[in-house]
């Protein structure tokens, strides 16, 4: 299992946590899924996440 299998577990696993129930609780489970992804993507080289937090060059 690699990073970005275990950060979509984690993530779904606060979600579920999180989750009041009802349609806002399933929001809320699909978008820390989803954040998981993306940071066990990052770790494990498939998402570079600094290129959404860089500033453009206005040169």
């Amino acid at each position: 299992m690699n990073v970005t299998t275990t950060g979509l577990y984690a993530g779904l696993l606060l979600g579920i946590a999180a989750a009041a129930g009802g349609f806002s609780g399933f929001l809320i489970a699909i978008v820390l899924g989803i954040l998981g992804v993306a940071v066990g993507a990052h770790y494990d080289g498939k998402l570079d996440l600094g290129e959404l937090f860089r500033g453009r060059n206005r040169g």
